[in-house]
């Protein structure tokens, strides 16, 4: 007989929570865990081989804590972040130590959010275009047992890359850290190209043609403290499980993206990346669904207040900066970072919420409240058990996934 789920421990959910929580409807059937999206090879799908998700360990609720997504089972190794000051008197839910320790030097929402939410790792992959690699100059050598390769010329774009670049030029070199975990014919299929976002910053583009014959492509945010290199593997084994293309953009300051990691740079990043995969692949904004994981949901919660898509789905999603490092926060104050859940009423397309019940990152009570403020909710996913790493890693996630892509997305 499989082995039970683990205990669920109790949750800091918001008052009423329970009750709204039945009224969503039936859980979908609660699987054991079994790994998915397991391709052959590499320390990664080692991980993912495993008989049961690992959890992470626990770590004190701030923003620090957001870089744990699945495809990257490691950190970028870091100086240990300066200690939360101990509680003393409260005005407004907030000791004086924790007010000092939030906006020291300089005391400005963009600033706070670079200090405590970015986490970019050292790049995996390199984008070279044909004149910096020469006439007939070697592929060098890549993490995967085949040497890394360049992307293959993908049917002629309506917009040429950035600097002149011809469609298709580019060549994406991976470097061992990237984990790769397919052959050569699998590279073949990813396209690498440079956009430019209004705050004049380059920015690193994949486009993964998973299922040349699908409807949908997903414009996919992915977490922090991974890079395109590293979510490349991901990429190939989810698209070609829920039949749908996949194109992804590293924030500024993130893999070959310049610049440096903002609230406004991601939200100018992924309007760059709209727009990219609307002119360039010719990819209508109903043909679109909008994928953010973890601090991916920020920049796409936003781009989806504003236009309309296929649909959004939320894997891991947080209410905003200050409700993630300070969790009795129960109001927008004018410095939150990041602040999600005042966005998401606007939003009016289809919206799948997607949580762990045991996320020791981000609160399942922020998936549940996102939930409970989209105009156009459909029955959400909440995975017992998982945590902020391991969702990927229970049956229901695909499960679920192809239903609302494959069934409910077209009937509605």
């Amino acid at each position: 007989m499989p082995e039970p789920l683990p205990a669920r421990r109790a949750v800091a959910d918001p008052p009423g929570s329970q009750r709204r929580a039945r009224r969503a409807g039936p859980a979908y059937p609660l699987a054991p865990p079994r790994p998915l999206l397991q391709p052959p090879g590499g320390r990664a799908a080692a991980a993912l081989r495993s008989p049961a998700p690992r959890r992470a360990p626990a770590r004190p609720r701030s923003l620090a804590g957001l870089p744990a997504c699945l495809p990257c089972r490691r950190r970028r190794r870091r100086a240990p972040a300066a200690p939360m000051p101990e509680p003393g008197p409260r005005m407004n839910g907030f000791s004086l130590g924790e007010l000092c320790w939030l906006f020291c030097c300089p005391p400005c929402p963009s600033r706070i959010a670079a200090k405590l939410a970015f986490l970019p790792p050292e790049p995996t992959y390199t984008v070279l275009a044909p004149e910096q690699r020469g006439p007939g100059a070697p592929a060098p050598a890549s993490a995967a047992s085949t040497s890394s390769a360049s992307a293959a010329a993908q049917p002629a774009p309506q917009q040429p890359e950035e600097g002149g670049a011809g469609p298709g030029a580019c060549s994406l070199h991976l470097s061992e850290r990237a984990d790769w975990q397919y052959s050569q014919r699998e590279l073949d299929a990813v396209e690498v190209f440079f956009s430019r976002t209004a705050r004049d910053n380059r920015l690193g583009c994949m486009f993964v043609r998973c299922a040349p014959s699908s409807r949908y492509t997903l414009l996919f945010s992915h977490g922090n403290a991974v890079d395109l290199g590293q979510m490349c593997s991901f990429y190939i084994g989810l698209g070609s499980r829920i039949n749908c293309n996949i194109f992804s953009y590293d924030y500024s300051g993130y893999g070959v993206s310049s610049g440096k990691p903002s609230e406004k740079n991601l939200y100018a990043d992924i309007d760059a990346a709209w727009q990219a995969l609307r002119t360039r692949y010719g990819v209508s904004p109903e043909n679109i669904i909008l994928y953010g994981q973890s601090i991916g949901t920020v920049p796409t919660v936003d781009l989806a207040s504003r236009y309309e898509c296929a649909a959004v789905i939320l894997h891991s999603p947080l209410m905003s900066g200050l409700r993630v490092a300070f969790p009795d926060t129960r109001k927008t104050y004018c410095f939150d970072a990041f602040p999600s859940i005042d966005k998401i009423s606007k939003v009016t397309s289809p919206v799948l919420v997607i949580h762990g019940t045991e996320d020791e990152v981000i609160d399942f009570s922020h998936g549940l409240a996102m939930y409970e403020r989209c105009p156009r909710a459909v029955e959400p996913l909440w995975v017992e058990g998982a945590g902020h790493n391991d969702i990927e890693l229970y049956a229901q996630y695909l499960e679920r996934l192809k239903q609302f892509i494959s069934h409910e997305l077209p009937n509605s």
